[in-house]
């Protein structure tokens, strides 16, 4: 059978995207500020426990490997990592990314994550409102998806607030917590382009 897969088109372009109080970037891969923070997000204990990534990191030699991976996507214009921080002073408070990016489909998986002490002030919905907005505007893709794991509340009320209701649970979707044998249920959401812009709280 033929492959009718075309490879993705030119990269996106990654502007500053500025709004809701925070400032969106690149992750630099030769900033030690970034890699730390890079670091103590994934080994955060609750990014652990709701998150099993396909590359362990424990240490900043993980985590540079990490980042340039993910650099390696947005050359490839596979993803979109934005390094989330203060648009006052400049402080990281966390992670949003368009990951998947299919061109053809017009399609991409967005996620997060945002570092403990910046929990409780809805960076992870101003950030993902900023990215969203980004991701159908600027690169045109139609669909955006959002996947957490069943039962983890606090992600579900951003994908809801952002404007990506809750569509179906897929069985035994994504790994379990710390494990790559064995499987959990995951909450889908998803996002058109044409769905109306929801309100910023």
């Amino acid at each position: 059978m033929t492959d009718t897969r075309q490879p993705n088109a030119a990269p996106p372009s990654a502007p500053l995207l500025d709004g809701h109080g925070l400032r969106l970037r690149l992750w630099d891969p030769e900033s030690a500020a970034d890699v730390e923070a890079w670091l103590r997000g994934h080994v955060d204990p609750e990014f652990v426990r709701w998150n099993t990534p396909l590359r362990t990191i424990t240490d900043a030699g993980s985590a540079l490997e990490s980042m340039r991976a993910k650099a390696a996507d947005v050359a490839a214009g596979a993803g979109m990592a934005f390094c989330v921080t203060d648009a006052e002073n400049g402080t990281i408070l966390g992670s949003v990314a368009v990951n998947a990016i299919d061109r053809i489909q017009g399609s991409g998986v967005v996620g997060y994550w945002i570092l403990p002490e910046a929990r409780g002030r809805q960076v992870a919905t101003r950030s993902l409102l900023l990215t969203a907005r980004w991701a159908f505007d600027e690169v045109g893709l139609h669909r955006l998806e959002l996947g957490h794991a069943l039962g983890h509340g606090a992600s579900c009320r951003v994908a809801e607030r952002c404007g990506f209701p809750y569509e179906g649970t897929l069985r035994g979707a994504m790994w379990e917590a710390g494990r790559r044998d064995a499987y959990r249920d995951v909450h889908r959401h998803g996002r058109l382009s044409t769905d109306p812009e929801p309100e910023f709280p």
